[in-house]
């Protein structure tokens, strides 16, 4: 089910509760760890899902996805977005998804833009938000079909970020529903 709810002051501090508990395992190898999604956009509704980059050099990722996994992440591979690993969390832990991208990778690059373009521009923020309540209404039992509805959205202000066209394409090829079978 598809949930977004209004803005909530606690996520930053969700956040960094999570933060301190996978960075002490990637302590030495993370080069940071973000806070991305639009739970890290004041103001903006959101899905009430904590959103986490961790970052490394392109020769730390195996060694991130040893360390989570010793305490207690699954690794679930880039669900098909190359240069971005993704975890389950621990059961009983806070709703939230982890990712492990290289520095080099361009899902944290798109991560990073959309985040502080909505942090930077109150009235997109705004409009992202309205939009993500109406698209889960919508959509409330199709996590695919809200993905692929808001993606015209995220592409465009990514636009304004003045990413390149070929990323914005493969953004919006990513976002697609994924074919019935």
């Amino acid at each position: 089910m598809v949930v977004v709810v209004d803005y909530d002051p606690s996520w930053p501090a969700a956040f960094d509760e999570l933060r301190a508990i996978v960075g002490e395992a990637v302590r030495d190898i993370a080069i940071s760890i973000e806070h991305v999604g639009s739970t890290a956009v004041p103001g903006l509704a959101a899905k009430p899902v904590i959103d986490m980059d961790i970052v490394v050099a392109d020769g730390d990722v195996a060694s991130a996805i040893d360390r989570l996994a010793g305490i207690g992440y699954v690794h679930r591979g880039n669900l098909g977005i190359a240069t971005r690993e993704a975890f389950r969390p621990p059961s009983g832990s806070r709703p939230h998804n982890l990712y492990v991208c290289p520095s080099s990778s361009p899902a944290l690059a798109n991560h990073l833009a959309l985040r502080d373009y909505l942090r930077a521009n109150d009235e997109a923020a705004r409009e992202y938000g309205a939009l993500k309540k109406r698209l889960a209404e919508e959509f409330r039992d199709d996590i695919d079909g809200y993905v692929e509805a808001k993606t015209a959205f995220i592409v465009g202000a990514l636009g304004q970020t003045g990413l390149a066209n070929e990323a914005l394409v493969a953004i919006e090829r990513m976002n697609r529903r994924p074919p019935r079978s």
